[in-house]
């Protein structure tokens, strides 16, 4: 049997081999596993992530909301409905002459004063960002900022209308109103203008004051942890949605903040 050691040592080698493939096919199943229970991990806690920024923006807007009809009920409606009552409490039915003209001016009043209660009432509803849409929420968003007298605000669009995602649309929303707020809070600002601008493949809206602007480099201070902590939490929420943020600032010229959602057919309402 001149053979039998050459058949041991290929019986040998050929066992080795296939235990050899089988302990990297185990491995590589066991990797694979491990991955893929990673994965599944990951995107659970993205998903988490979303919904939590998701709700966080919900309860900012319906505060921000219950502020700004606090403001408005007491800057705008108060005094015109004060100025209906000085009109009426000093009608003179002895001065005919003066007395229709307080009642028309009276009825004005009230008129103006009814008016801003049912736009007020727009905003009592939480979703309204969702029914009305991005577009329709931010035009009403400016109406109001421009009735506090504070600022001029305007608002201009660009390409055809795309209804966004809902949940997109609110954290979009969301931003533009923290955006806006610091504007009143520190820029300065004497006027703030919002760009929309829809494309196939992509949606940019920007936001721009001529206030007094600032330093950037702070944000890129690793010591200066909370500076910039509001424009560090807008960067986490736009890439949230997948979305670009950029700011860009010069001291005594103003600021831009811009965001850039890139677009596909999922993307959008339809």
């Amino acid at each position: 049997m001149p053979n039998q050691p050459y058949d041991i040592i290929s019986i040998i080698l050929s066992t080795s081999f296939t235990l050899l493939i089988a302990c990297f096919i185990i491995i590589f199943i066991v990797i694979y596993q491990k991955r893929h229970q990673r994965y599944i991990r990951e995107r659970q806690e993205l998903q988490t992530g979303f919904q939590q920024i998701l709700l966080e923006s919900q309860l900012e807007i319906q505060e921000q909301t219950l502020q700004t009809i606090s403001q408005e009920i007491h800057d705008n409606i108060g005094q015109v409905l004060s100025l209906a009552k000085l009109n009426l409490g000093t009608m003179d039915t002895n001065r005919p002459d003066q007395l229709q003209q307080k009642i028309e001016d009276s009825k004005s009043l009230i008129g103006k004063a009814i008016q801003d209660l049912r736009d007020i009432s727009k905003s009592l509803n939480t979703d309204y960002v969702s029914e009305m849409g991005l577009l329709q929420a931010l035009e009403y968003e400016l109406e109001m900022l421009k009735k506090s007298g504070g600022l001029t605000a305007t608002l201009t669009t660009e390409g055809a209308y795309i209804k966004l995602e809902g949940q997109k649309e609110l954290i979009i929303f969301r931003i533009v109103q923290e955006v806006i707020n610091n504007i009143i809070k520190h820029a300065k600002a004497n006027t703030i203008r919002v760009d929309l601008t829809y494309a196939p493949t992509r949606f940019t809206i920007s936001v721009t004051d001529d206030g007094t602007g600032f330093d950037l480099s702070p944000l890129h201070a690793a010591q200066n942890s909370r500076f910039g902590l509001g424009i560090r939490n807008m960067h986490k929420r736009a890439q949230l949605i997948g979305a670009e943020f950029t700011i860009a600032s010069t001291l005594g010229a103003g600021t831009t903040v811009s965001l850039l959602l890139p677009l596909a057919a999922s993307q959008t309402a339809g």
